[in-house]
């Protein structure tokens, strides 16, 4: 086998089909069954647009809401308006996953139902063993992590993130919401976190907030929460109580960690939220993740035949996601900062709203160009 690739989201789908269609033997670990929801923003900025076309995978087929405005709220309910210069296009994983999925089956990719337990290097036959749950073990010239943001698999790794807790959970719900125009990504800030709204495919929107196990704890539960704390922002109130919720319970997602990350773990590319989390505020996860996908399909193209040996292979890709996503990793938790915390929300929204310049400059550096 040419590569196998752990991880069947955005990233993983992506490098599976970039490498497929370029002729590599490639292998797809993912264990579970599509379609599936995933607790995800599910907003994509343009930039991906040339390279998914490249692919066979233009989402203009899947009818996503385009998505052309901006808009932030301090918890108290000022608000902060600006354009998105590049833009983008609002889809939801169920759908975007499934789509990519079968474009991978196309493209004669392997796709495995499976459990990654372990990762092996041996470099005598500079080979890796990626070892299954279920006792397999498949040989491959090269492995590209694309599992997410935390996996067991990064324990059996021994990467230094898993050992610390992290206090941030994630919630998504799917929406009917009339009221809210279908170009605009609005950001609204409440104690302890944050939540993001913006419309999908079929006139649905996703619904998705960032907060902390300390802000749960001290409400007991996820509806309590929202009606004692994300409800005193005015914008969030009118959501909890107009919108009409399209499946019962949200979808939760626990020990999401922003501490850095490296992008090679014994030998192994890593792409995606397994190399490092932007913040959700800044709403780019789902572009890194394909950008992502297209720098490690490349570099490993260029090992596969021969162009590159495997140190210039790791140095390479290493070089070019540090000088693609370094500076959004660092931006993106510096500008974490400034919200969540009542005060300084307030202080920051108010001091953008006058300085519209700054709000154009932090978008710039949490995105990138087309490629």
């Amino acid at each position: 086998m040419d590569v196998i690739i752990i991880g069947g989201g955005l990233g993983g789908l992506c490098a599976a089909l970039d490498l497929g269609r370029r002729g590599h033997a490639v292998t797809l670990v993912e264990r579970r069954q599509y379609p599936f929801h995933r607790v995800c923003g599910e907003y994509v900025s343009n930039e991906v647009l040339p390279y998914l076309r490249r692919l066979g995978a233009d989402p203009a087929a899947l009818t996503p809401a385009r998505i052309t405005r901006f808009q932030v709220s301090s918890p108290a309910g000022e608000l902060l308006n600006a354009p998105l210069d590049l833009g983008g296009f609002g889809i939801s994983r169920y759908v975007l996953d499934e789509f990519l999925y079968h474009r991978v089956l196309a493209a004669g990719v392997t796709v495995l139902h499976a459990t990654v337990a372990d990762v092996e290097f041996d470099p005598a036959t500079d080979t890796h063993a990626v070892l299954l749950a279920d006792g397999r073990s498949l040989p491959a010239r090269v492995v590209i992590g694309t599992y997410g943001k935390r996996s067991a698999l990064d324990r059996q790794l021994e990467r230094p993130f898993f050992t610390q807790r992290s206090p941030y959970l994630g919630v998504k719900y799917h929406l009917r919401y009339p009221d809210m125009p279908r170009d605009l990504i609005a950001l609204h800030n409440f104690a302890d976190g944050y939540a993001g709204i913006s419309a999908i495919e079929d006139d649905k929107f996703c619904f998705c907030y960032l907060t902390t196990r300390r802000n749960v704890k001290a409400h007991g539960t996820i509806p309590q929460l929202e009606a004692n704390v994300l409800a005193r922002n005015p914008h969030l109130r009118h959501i909890l109580e107009t919108a009409e919720v399209l499946y019962p319970q949200p979808e939760v997602i626990n020990e999401i960690s922003f501490a850095p990350k490296t992008c090679l773990e014994r030998h192994a590319l890593l792409a995606g939220d397994a190399a490092g989390l932007i913040t959700p505020l800044c709403g780019n996860g789902m572009a890194m993740a394909i950008h992502g996908a297209s720098l490690a399909a490349t570099h490993t193209d260029g090992f596969l035949r021969g162009h590159l040996s495997r140190p210039q292979l790791e140095a390479a890709y290493t070089t070019a996601w540090q000088a693609h996503f370094g500076q959004r990793l660092r931006v993106g938790r510096a500008v974490q900062r400034l919200f969540g915390q009542p005060l300084l929300s307030e202080l920051a929204v108010s001091g953008l709203r006058r300085w519209p310049r700054a709000v154009r400059a932090l978008m710039r550096r949490t995105h990138g160009a087309e490629f």
